[in-house]
């Protein structure tokens, strides 16, 4: 900045632009320098988290240099980084001559309180249950293409579907540290436990656990279903599909298998089709040079029920998506879910039984759409008339801004409306379904209702815990787990009251899945956390205190630097040497830099057309984009830079730009916008903000434009207050990873551009989450008390401590009204407003008619971690800042406004989530009250049998009384069949092995086939030969229907499965079950042949099972 004279300011001769700046006044602060000794440590892994110059990594114990990602970046982009393969020596730190000096701050009042209140941080999360992190969350732009959709727990194995095939995890080994694919890590798989990965397909889209088969059914993109045997080979080598057909021509939304082995697909246009087991069986038995016989054998014996229910054009169910399919074991039923509507089937018989929609109403038909149906528009015209000769407007900008701009809302509410049905009905559309322990079927809709249904479809209760939509179920016992677009987690009983709930993502939770003790949950953005089946329970507390102690082996820390720049553009067009001067000047040492600017556009037509286009979802502008390449520029984008992210709202721009071997650090970038401008809808005023994650913490920049003129401090209070308060990331996650993990468009939340209602639900702001905040922008806070003269005096004798008593924003955030506990370093420049454009120096302030009195509108505020000054940074306070540089670039003059720059040195503390995981399975090993806890849980109560041993004759219905012996504990049970054979004239026939999901064979019915009893109590079960009624129906005796399958003599072993309400355990129990089909054989029963039995049981090779007593039956016990 130029030397002042004695004179004047306003005498100040206009001279030429003084030579650019071109010197950092940035200072690096290094870590202590450790002590030379080399001493024995933990062994650190090498993953994509890789060492460069700009983020230096460290545990509090000694410092870590990496070597840096090589410029090309040719390995990362192929998904994988490499891979450590023995111990890192503990170098020293290197040795700067850069000292450590920052800049001092103010602190605002009113911090730490309400919605200003710090985020609460730990090594171990305080609000909810212990979780082991099977698959930590990995940054979204690492999972392009390869996005998790769906879980499933299959015998010691979870499985997982995604946009590229399959994977599993052996839940042995969920403790381990990753090992990666073939030696080397993925991306986005850096803390990952071990897991085995299939070779690529079309994107997955549901999964089906046959514990029968020991196959894993898969419907994907591409319409096929594929086959995966549980036991695959080594994790080096990707496994491959076994057994797949074409069974849709769209995509398979929906799988599912019910009671009787069938397996039944849903698609679009309300397509259903069943694959009868006995085709399956017979395909998985042929060789695999057999393939293409076996995918055709399966696919002529397709069902069509859809064909099946039409006649003459009209449908008798809904033509929407088959979003679900459910198989009602019970009492062999199958429900079939459209967003609006559902379909129950008989599962034996393939016939359509009612049809009903969410309201519980019955209905008769629904006729099939036509082929052609009115497009809803595009595209939207909005036409501003004027006045053909140029009179003088009779109103006032606002006015004529307003009357545009309503024009173009109800231009935009006409079109968004069209074609788009009833919003009512948008937010009740079923988005899960539910088989509850008790027989009960339970519906989440997009709204945030559960509904509870009878076996019949009949509508029972509803209930509302949370306001947002439900996305998955499950249940173990006689428990219901329900997950939530926000990111929740509830317990539920199974009268639908709320045991317990706990945040368990950052991200919707798209999947639930239960097994080995736990229930894992699959968020949007790929993460998987498995939660104790106690919990919440002591065994959290017992855990969470141990690994507590743990702290020192999981944290590592990093040091980064980051410039943030703010510019009031006042609606100019960038020049390179102005941007050159304020960003690429300063940017050689740093990794992070953050750019917003204001008035990039203006006036009343862009403001209307910016404030249409928020509406239905587009954002930005020509002119915005040349500022973001003009600054990219500057920064060398492509080459040390890349862009990450950016967001304009009319005239507010801001972007963020990450130095190229930083990137594996950075992501999850997202964008939100807040419009503070007329009725709280247009976006002349108002905040754009960007979020990103680095090394797992939350770093949130916001660039505002508050309220103009002197006198509006409070408005300018208000406008950051709702800036503050509704700017919600969380409700604009992007449409890539929703859409990609299967989330509706139901269920989204809504783009958070312009709706002040779109804050955290029941919650904090995003903003108040976050690790570090930094607004930046115009703020257009003035000097007051203070004449135009006085100023430019107190200017010219660089009085600024005397200015700074003058300054309203200092005012205010002293009052605790504004930026509440927030800091901002000392100013030491001079006021950045108003001035002449393209006059240098000082003497460019305004000198017109108005005189403007100068002032800092142009500031850099923030906060971090720390709740007081200073804080060492750990996992409890995990961010701390400083700030290294304050200025403003008082030779640009490209603009009424100042570009002011701020460099910040910031130090991350972050957890190592692979040694975490690994401390948290030693301790759930070697505790030994966990391991009593955890015994309890393995108890199952014993039941009583009335017989083991079962004859069915003709239509008699044969009874068989289950009685819980234990007086305090639920038990819970269900019917699966081992194995069967038949016989005919005392000759063997051949034997079969258990159909899949060990369904039961199709003359046999079971009521109900599972079930809960309580303490004390008995329950009946009928057995019927369904085989007799179809024998009857048809008169001449002889069996017609395709799914009659002989008229031998047979005999099935079923196996009851009991559990406790919530034990990890179970025991199986054999009861026998016969039918003889002629009399003869009937009354020579005694005399005839007993049949082999080709059995399965749960979890072992085939055996021979071992007969039951007429007490319990024979137990088997299984862990679950």
């Amino acid at each position: 900045m130029e030397e002042e004279k004695d004179d004047p300011l306003a005498s100040l001769p206009s001279v030429p632009p003084p030579p650019r700046k071109t010197l950092s006044y940035s200072q690096q602060l290094l870590p202590p320098v450790p002590s030379s000794t080399t001493t024995k440590r933990n062994q650190v892994r090498i993953h994509s988290l890789d060492e460069n110059e700009f983020l230096h990594h460290k545990n509090p114990q000694y410092h870590q240099s990496l070597p840096a990602p090589s410029e090309n970046d040719e390995d990362y982009d192929e998904g994988f980084c490499p891979r450590s393969t023995g111990s890192t020596a503990v170098p020293t730190a290197p040795s700067s001559s850069l000292d450590h000096d920052t800049l001092p701050v103010f602190v605002a009042a009113g911090g730490n309180t309400g919605v200003f209140k710090l985020p609460v941080r730990s090594s171990v999360h305080s609000s909810r249950p212990l979780c082991v992190e099977l698959r930590p969350h990995p940054l979204k732009e690492t999972q392009v293409g390869k996005f998790l959709r769906n879980l499933a727990y299959a015998k010691g194995q979870l499985w997982a579907g995604q946009e590229n095939g399959v994977r599993y995890w052996n839940v042995e080994r969920e403790y381990e540290p990753g090992g990666g694919l073939g030696g080397r890590i993925r991306r986005g798989d850096e803390d990952a436990a071990p897991f085995h990965e299939s070779a690529t397909t079309s994107p997955t889209m549901c999964l089906l656990v046959d514990c029968g088969s020991r196959i894993v059914w898969t419907g994907h993109k591409d319409g096929k279903v594929r086959s995966w045997k549980m036991d695959q080979g080594s994790e080096d080598t990707p496994f491959k599909e076994g057994l797949s057909w074409q069974a849709q021509r769209g995509p398979v939304l929906s799988i599912v298998m019910t009671s009787f082995g069938d397996i039944w697909t849903g698609s679009e246009g309300g397509l259903i089709k069943a694959w009868p087991w006995e085709a399956i069986e017979k395909s998985l038995s042929l060789s695999s040079g057999e393939k293409h016989m076996a995918a055709l054998l399966v696919e002529r014996s397709a069902v069509d029920l859809k064909s099946q229910v039409t006649i003459n054009g009209v449908c008798s169910i809904s033509s929407s998506d088959v979003k679900c399919l459910l198989s009602d074991n019970v009492r062999g039923k199958v429900w079939a879910a459209t967003p609006l509507s559902f379909s129950l089937w008989n599962a034996r018989t393939k016939e359509l039984l009612k049809v009903f929609n969410i309201e519980g109403q019955v209905e008769n038909r629904v006729e099939m759409p036509g082929n052609s149906e009115q497009a809803v528009e595009d595209e939207m015209k909005v036409k501003f008339v004027s006045n053909s000769k140029k009179e003088k407007s009779q109103g006032s900008f606002l006015q004529r801004s307003r009357n545009a701009i309503m024009g173009a809302a109800d231009a935009v509410r006409r079109v968004a409306t069209r074609g788009t049905g009833a919003f009512v009905e948008e937010t009740k559309k079923t988005e899960a379904l539910l088989l509850t322990a008790d027989g009960m079927i339970w519906t989440g809709c997009s709204n945030g209702l559960l509904v509870q249904w009878d076996e019949n479809g009949n509508r029972l209760k509803d209930f509302n815990h949370h306001a947002c939509a439900v996305l998955c179920f499950c249940t173990f016992g006689t428990r219901i787990y329900v997950g939530y677009i926000s990111g929740l987690v509830q317990i539920l009983d199974l009268e639908g009251n709320v045991i317990a709930g706990w945040i368990a993502h950052t991200g919707p939770v798209i999947n639930l899945a239960v097994g080995d003790g736990q229930i894992y949950s699959l968020a949007t953005h790929g993460g998987i956390r498995g939660w104790n089946i106690t919990s919440p329970g002591p065994i959290d507390n017992i855990m969470r205190t141990e690994l507590a102690k743990q702290e020192a082996t999981f944290t590592r820390q990093s040091h980064m630097k980051v410039l943030v720049g703010t510019w009031n553009v006042g609606q100019g067009k960038p020049i390179q040497e102005a941007l050159s001067s304020w960003l690429g000047s300063v940017a050689s040492d740093v990794g992070i830099v953050v750019v917003g600017c204001q008035e990039v556009d203006m006036g009343a037509g862009f403001l209307a057309m910016s404030a249409a286009k928020e509406t239905v979802g587009l954002e930005g502008s020509a002119v915005g984009n040349l500022w973001l390449d003009a600054i990219g520029k500057s920064l060398d984008e492509g080459n040390a830079f890349e862009r990450m992210g950016s967001r304009q709202l009319a005239g507010l721009l801001i972007g963020l730009w990450v130095r190229k071997g930083l990137r594996t650090h950075v992501g999850d970038v997202d964008i939100a916008a807040v419009a503070c401008g007329f009725g709280r809808a247009i976006g002349n005023k108002g905040g754009v903000g960007v979020r990103i994650r680095v090394c797992d913490r939350i770093m949130c920049f916001v660039n505002c434009h508050l309220a103009a003129h002197l006198e509006a401090v409070n408005r300018r209070n208000a406008d950051f207050d709702h800036i503050y308060r509704t700017m919600a990331f969380s409700k604009s996650y992007n449409v890539l990873n929703a859409t990609a993990a299967g989330v509706s468009s139901s269920a989204q939340m809504s783009r958070g551009a312009t709706n002040p209602a779109n804050n955290s639900d029941e919650g904090r702001p995003d903003l108040a989450e976050a690790d570090m905040v930094v607004f930046l922008g115009d703020f257009n806070y003035r000097l007051f008390g203070i004449s135009y003269d006085e100023a430019r005096d107190f200017v010219s004798q660089r009085c600024f401590d005397w200015l700074r008593e003058k300054d309203q924003l200092r005012a205010e955030m002293e009052e605790g009204r504004v930026f509440q506990g927030m800091r901002e370093a000392v100013i030491k420049f001079p006021p950045t407003y108003k001035f002449e454009r393209h006059q240098p120096g000082l003497g460019g302030y305004d000198s017109g008619e108005k005189k403007r009195i100068p002032a800092w509108c142009d500031r850099v505020i923030f906060r971090d971690t720390q709740a007081s000054i200073p804080t060492e940074c750990g996992l409890d306070c995990p961010m701390v800042s400083s700030v290294m540089m304050y200025e403003a670039c008082m030779d640009v003059t490209e603009s009424d406004h100042k570009p002011v720059r701020c460099k910040f040195s910031v130090q991350i503390a972050h957890t190592d989530r692979s040694v975490r995981r690994e401390e948290l399975g030693k301790i759930v090993k070697s505790n030994e009250t966990i391991n009593s806890l955890m015994a309890e849980l393995r108890q199952v109560p014993d039941i009583g049998l009335s017989t083991d041993n079962l004859v069915l004759k003709n239509q008699e219905t044969s009874v068989l009384k289950i009685t819980n012996k234990c007086a305090d504990n639920t038990a819970v049970f269900k019917f699966i069949c081992l194995g069967r054979t038949a016989t005919k004239d005392n000759d063997p026939g051949p034997d079969h092995r258990p159909r899949g999901s060990f369904g039961f064979p199709r003359w046999l019915e079971v009521t109900p086939a599972a079930g809960v009893i309580n303490p004390g109590q008995t329950v009946e079960v009928s057995m019927l030969n369904e085989e007799q009624r179809a024998l009857e129906e048809h008169g001449d005796g002889v069996p017609q229907s395709w799914w009659n399958e002989d008229t031998r003599d047979k005999e099935v072993v079923l196996g009851l499965i009991v559990q406790g309400s919530s034990s990890t355990e179970t025991k199986t129990n054999q009861v026998h079950v016969s039918h003889r089909f002629s009399t003869k054989a009937s009354s020579a029963t005694s005399k005839a042949k007993k049949p082999q039995l080709s059995t399965v049981p749960l979890s072992e090779p085939p055996r021979q099972f071992a007969p039951a007593n007429n007490n319990n039956g024979g137990q088997n016990r299984h862990h679950l």
